[in-house]
């Protein structure tokens, strides 16, 4: 499929510095040797929590607003489809932990998207739901997987009727721990993108499994509040590259002068913790307890925050609203 106006945002584990193109600033041309580097296909990094340019180090600050670009912005109910890419069938645990994140999503976390409104003053709403789910076993192999071969899969799972097509819908390629995704925890953790589809603006994302001997890489503790690492690391990537979809779907939405989304200004923030089991956790939803990294509250100054300090209270358990001002990058 042509992909005209293919462009990807990641969560990334060791890109830096950040490069401005045009378009969409601070968005690096991909390097997932050997895939082609085509002109289209352009992600923007972000220096991962073990990065020796992480936050602190003394560049220059990251707290310029977030700006409005007057592109779209998702204010419907979110509808999320997973594509379980790979074998799944020893890791029903792990797809329990990440089905029931997804489920209860719409939380005082989910409603800090809110403070993003389009150009006509509508805001995203606090209603997210898990609507479908699809089983790929290796459509595009298993081994070296390119960006382009994940807009494939989803592709193929629309136009094959495997899930309906929905312009309000964030489709998850979440891949098993045996695929290999060129870039995936070399360079990055996940990513978020879109591609016209049957006549429909799709935005969907890759999040990888990160077992593994790199699992650090992209796990921010070494032990987990769900008693899995892999999952738990897994949960907050989705809830970066789902938060970041909702403000900055198609790349002309919401995002700052250097080019960093809501989910990259407070990527691995996790404001205040408590303890759960042998891990620490931030919020608890449902019936679990979640380790997830903050989200940028674009209101009353900013700040990388676990709820929004407007919106109605959370659950029993949920920790919030205290503000982290984004530190000095």
């Amino acid at each position: 499929m042509a992909l005209a106006r293919r462009f990807l945002a990641t969560l990334c584990v060791a890109c830096f510095p950040l490069v401005a193109l045009p378009h969409h600033p601070a968005m690096a041309s991909a390097v997932d040797s050997p895939t082609p580097i085509r002109p289209h296909l352009h992600i923007h990094p972000l220096p991962s929590r073990r990065n020796p340019m992480r936050p602190g180090s003394g560049t220059p600050a990251r707290t310029s607003p977030m700006v409005y670009h007057g592109g779209s912005v998702m204010t419907a109910s979110i509808n999320v489809y997973t594509i379980w890419y790979g074998n799944w069938t020893r890791r029903a645990g792990r797809q329990t932990i990440i089905r029931d994140f997804i489920t209860n999503l719409a939380s005082p976390y989910f409603a800090i998207n809110s403070t993003y409104p389009d150009q006509a003053g509508r805001r995203p709403v606090d209603s997210i739901r898990l609507a479908g789910e699809y089983v790929d076993h290796y459509s595009v192999g298993r081994r070296k997987i390119t960006d382009d071969q994940v807009d494939t899969i989803v592709s193929s799972a629309l136009q094959n009727h495997r899930l309906p097509t929905d312009p309000d819908g964030i489709y998850l390629v979440i891949t098993s721990k045996d695929v290999e995704k060129l870039g995936f925890l070399t360079q990055y953790c996940g990513w978020h993108s879109y591609d016209t589809i049957a006549s429909s603006s799709i935005k969907f994302a890759f999040i990888g499994d990160p077992s593994g001997p790199d699992l650090r890489n992209c796990a921010p503790q070494t032990s987990s509040p769900n008693k899995d690492v892999a999952a738990d690391a897994m949960v907050s990537v989705i809830a970066h590259e789902i938060d970041e979809t909702v403000t900055d779907p198609e790349l002309d939405g919401w995002f700052a002068a250097g080019g960093e989304e809501n989910g990259d200004r407070c990527a691995w923030q996790f404001g205040p913790t408590y303890a759960a089991g042998k891990a620490r956790a931030n919020m608890h939803l449902g019936d679990r307890d979640y380790y997830v990294q903050t989200n940028w509250l674009n209101a009353d100054h900013g700040g990388c925050v676990l709820a929004d300090p407007h919106g109605a209270p959370g659950p029993a358990g949920f920790v919030g609203p205290t503000r982290h001002p984004a530190p000095l990058l």
